[in-house]
């Protein structure tokens, strides 16, 4: 995952170097760019952090379902943060469209560039052979973990390749405004910048929130397990409970009652096919009167 970290590294640097960039030659264009990047430089970083928390914490007995829920909460608030800058820079923009500022556009424009360039290097690292001769490293026993860096690594990929997007997006402002004199364009670009990161913040908190609060029981993943236990048309469940302990694993609780009630062990084994419940508590009861 040595790509993951250097893309995070290279994202952060240079979302930083955007957003003071912004402020100092009053280009909301680019302002917008680098708060865009930082919520993509967050996104690639929790990537990074998720491989090495669950290296480091992986026998730590005090996390019972894993410490995968980390990331969660600190995606959480990253985007309730964000949504609250991205709400300023609307404002900002909007006060700069009716009084507008001199715009220094040959050095934010140097900058935007830079910008661009940084997340072309980073799709190319993120892209790179270096990934896919890692996972032919863990092809043994391994498929879930494979697909779950796949899918990390392939997020991690979209952010960049969005974030290279905004940065045309704020080249091209930058230029109108110097060459054709549209220097409105520059802080409605802004706008525009700001309203993408609120999308992604939005999504996030509900994503995020969902998972912290539990709400899984209209996943698909619920019919699923209710058709195993009573595929044999003898069990009722009662009560079922189920939760996430990873991005794409489940614990449950299934309480049932049957006229010919089986050990708790044959009613777990139908739910072995389905690789994503990893953890199975069962409770059965004779139906009443027996």
């Amino acid at each position: 995952m040595h790509n993951t970290w250097r893309v995070a590294i290279l994202t952060a640097a240079m979302m930083v170097g955007e957003i003071i960039a912004g402020w100092l030659f009053n280009s909301m264009a680019l302002l917008a760019d680098g708060w865009h990047m930082s919520t993509h430089a967050l996104a690639i970083g929790l990537t990074g952090l998720a491989y090495l928390l669950s290296r480091r914490l992986a026998n730590d007995e005090r996390f019972t379902f894993g410490t995968w829920k980390i990331e969660i909460l600190s995606s959480f608030t990253s985007a309730l943060l964000l949504g609250v800058v991205a709400l300023a820079m609307i404002v900002e923009s909007a006060a700069r469209l009716m009084h507008p500022v001199n715009i220094s556009f040959d050095e934010a424009l140097w900058v935007a560039v830079g910008g661009l360039v940084v997340n072309l290097i980073s799709a190319w690292l993120l892209a790179g052979p270096s990934h896919h001769n890692h996972s032919h490293h863990h092809n043994h026993g391994h498929g879930h973990a494979q697909a779950h860096d796949d899918l990390n690594l392939k997020s991690a990929y979209v952010h960049v390749v969005a974030d290279a997007f905004t940065s045309v997006l704020a080249i091209v402002a930058l230029i109108a405004g110097k060459f054709a004199g549209w220097s409105w364009l520059d802080p409605f670009m802004g706008v525009i910048g700001a309203g993408v990161i609120l999308v992604w913040a939005y999504r996030l908190i509900a994503e995020s929130s969902a998972v912290l609060l539990d709400r899984e029981m209209d996943h698909p993943v619920v019919a699923e397990i209710r058709l195993a236990i009573e595929s044999d048309g003898d069990a009722k469940l009662t009560d079922l409970h189920v939760w996430r302990v990873g991005r794409n694993h489940y614990a449950c609780i299934v309480c049932l009652v049957a006229d010919k009630p089986l050990l708790p062990d044959e009613y777990r084994a139908r739910l072995q096919v389905h690789e994503e419940i990893a953890h199975i508590s069962v409770e059965v009861n004779p139906c009443a009167g027996r």
